[in-house]
C-alpha cells in the first residue's frame, strides 16, 4: 500500500503526505502502481462526467480537461514543454538537448505544443461527451501511466544521480511485466472492440517515441517520460473519438 501512496504523491496534486523520504527500493516499487494511479484518475473523470451530464457538451469537455490537468498538477505537461523545446532546439545533439531540458523557461515551441495538445484533447473529449462514452475516459490515464512503467522497464535512464535513476534501478522487473499485461487486459475489457485501434496506436506510438529517445539521448529522462505520457493519452482519446 505504501508503494501506491508514493506513486500518488509523485504523480498527482492530491493532498497525500508521507511521513518521510521513501527509500530507493520503495521508490522503485512505486512505479508498479503508476497504472493504478491512472485508473484512479480515469474513475474520477468518469464520475465527473456523470455528475456533469446535464451540462452542455463543450463546457463539460472543458471542465473535464481542467480536472484532468489539475489532478496531475500539470507535471507531465511541463515535461512535454521541456521536451518540445529541447528536441527542436537541440539540433540533434545529445548534450545540448539535455541542457535545454533543464532550463525552466519555455520557448515558443513549447507554448505551441501545449496549446495544440490541449486543444486536441478538448475536441476529442467534446466528441466523447456527446456520445455519452463515460467509461472510455478511464482508458487514456491508464495507458499513459502504464507507458511510463514500460519506459522505465525497457529504457536506460540517462541522468545520473537523479530521482529517475533510483526508480529505474529498483524497479521489480518481473512484477512490472505482469502489471503491464494486467493493464492491457483491463483496458481491453473496459473499451471493448472500439478500443482496439486506439490501443494499437498507443503501442505503436510508444515504440516510436522510445526509439527517438534512444537514438537522440541513449535513453529517457523524467521530461521525456512525461512527454510520452501526454502524447499517448492524446493518441488514445483521439483514437476513441475517431472510432465510430
Amino acid at each position: 500500500m505504501l508503494a501506491f501512496w508514493i506513486a500518488l504523491q509523485f504523480l498527482s496534486s492530491l493532498p497525500v503526505r508521507l511521513p518521510g523520504m521513501p527509500e530507493p527500493r520503495q521508490m522503485g516499487c512505486s512505479i508498479l502502481c503508476y497504472p493504478l494511479v491512472g485508473l484512479l484518475f480515469g474513475v474520477l473523470l468518469w464520475l465527473a462526467s456523470y455528475l456533469l451530464q446535464s451540462v452542455a457538451a463543450p463546457l463539460q469537455a472543458a471542465l473535464l480537461l481542467t480536472l484532468w490537468v489539475l489532478l496531475s498538477g500539470a507535471l507531465h505537461l511541463d515535461g512535454l514543454a521541456d521536451s518540445a523545446d529541447a528536441w527542436l532546439g537541440g539540433f540533434g545533439d545529445r548534450e545540448r538537448t539535455l541542457q535545454i531540458m533543464k532550463d525552466p523557461r519555455s520557448g515558443p515551441i513549447a507554448v505551441v505544443t501545449l496549446v495544440l495538445v490541449l486543444l486536441l484533447k478538448f475536441c476529442a473529449l467534446w466528441v466523447l461527451v456527446e456520445r455519452g462514452a463515460g467509461a472510455s475516459l478511464v482508458l487514456a490515464p491508464v495507458v499513459g501511466r502504464s507507458a511510463m512503467l514500460g519506459l522505465f522497464l525497457m529504457t536506460p535512464y540517462v541522468r545520473k544521480g537523479g530521482l529517475g535513476q533510483a526508480l529505474a534501478e529498483h524497479l521489480p522487473r518481473r512484477e512490472a511485466v505482469w502489471m503491464l499485461l494486467g493493464s492491457l487486459l483491463l483496458c481491453s475489457l473496459i473499451g471493448g472492440w472500439q478500443a482496439l485501434w486506439p490501443l494499437l496506436a498507443a503501442v505503436a506510438g510508444f515504440c516510436w517515441l522510445r526509439q527517438l529517445m534512444c537514438r537522440r539521448l541513449g535513453g529517457t529522462t523524467g521530461d521525456t517520460a512525461g512527454a510520452m505520457l501526454e502524447l499517448l493519452e492524446l493518441t488514445v482519446v483521439l483514437g476513441l473519438a475517431l472510432v465510430k
